[in-house]
């Protein structure tokens, strides 16, 4: 019998499952995330948590461990214009609304480079945007250009599919939130280191977020058991939140090498079995071979 997550899919096959936990309850895709939105029953997610292209990759300069390198992340995150590049964040906002429960949230990181759209976007279609958290990274990377003041921050909108005075109401766990932050009230400007070492021990994603920073959001607009979904899965941070705080998880990845790095972590923070065919793929490492399953794909 498969688990609860799958039974939200609508189609009777599923290729492209990377990883799924033993329990049946959380899985992860690699491929196109509209295509894999489409799969997805209307009204069955719980929490939207997702970090999209932020289509910087403009041949410029930054600073990585001290060492001068491009932005450039990759094709999938470069700019095509302004309009183009609305018009992208509209079409996924718009199947991610699909998909929420009328009382469910989203949460998107990103810098200006993308924010300002996903915002935009999120009014148009209807979300009520609820908060603007800035993070504040306390090392960012100095500015090279020296022609404007060090990027330091980025912004996780945080918006509601249900209306103002409906009888949908989003989750807000505020008697947690003030407990963490001594009994006050905590601000939305929330300082977090970026992604450890640790975090990183099977590979590492070019814009990957601090677990911890993660969590907080989902301890905030979600309980345990709910189900929380990562259209942009990245390395897979969102699916190990979610799995440490026993919420279900259901992500997507396009990039197949990253797939495989999300699955990996994944495994680690609950178990399960992965079913992509993995044999013509970077090596495992010492006493991890047994992670993958050489299994060609249904």
């Amino acid at each position: 019998m498969q688990g609860d997550c799958l039974k939200i899919l609508q189609g009777p096959s599923h290729e492209g499952q990377v990883w799924r936990a033993d329990d049946g309850r959380s899985y992860l895709y690699q491929g196109d995330c509209l295509k894999f939105l489409e799969t997805l029953a209307a009204d069955s997610i719980d929490c939207i948590w997702t970090d999209p292209p932020y289509l910087l990759s403009n041949d410029g300069i930054t600073c990585v461990a001290g060492r001068m390198v491009k932005v450039n992340k990759g094709e999938w995150d470069r700019s095509r214009g302004v309009d183009l590049d609305h018009e992208f964040n509209r079409t996924w906002l718009a199947a991610c609304k699909r998909v929420l429960k009328p009382s469910g949230t989203i949460w998107v990181s990103g810098t200006l480079h993308v924010y300002l759209s996903v915002g935009m976007a999120m009014q148009q279609l209807g979300f009520r945007i609820l908060n603007d958290i800035v993070w504040e990274k306390p090392a960012p990377p100095p500015n090279l250009g020296c022609r404007c003041f060090t990027h330091s921050t980025e912004v996780l909108l945080w918006a509601t599919k249900a209306k103002k005075g409906s009888k949908d109401r989003h989750v807000f766990n505020y008697e947690a939130m003030k407990a963490e932050n001594g009994g006050k009230q905590m601000k939305s400007v929330w300082r977090f280191s970026t992604p450890s070492v640790d975090e990183k021990r099977y590979g590492k994603h070019p814009t990957q977020k601090p677990i911890a920073l993660i969590a907080r959001c989902l301890r905030a607009s979600t309980n345990a058991g709910d189900l929380v979904l990562d259209p942009f899965a990245g390395s897979g941070s969102t699916g190990v939140a979610a799995l440490m705080l026993r919420r279900g998880f259901i992500g997507c990845e396009q990039d197949a090498a990253y797939a495989k790095l999300a699955g990996r972590r994944l495994n680690d923070a609950a178990g399960g079995e992965a079913v992509v065919d993995d044999r013509h793929g970077p090596e495992d490492r010492a006493g991890q071979g047994s992670l993958f399953t050489h299994a060609s794909k249904a």
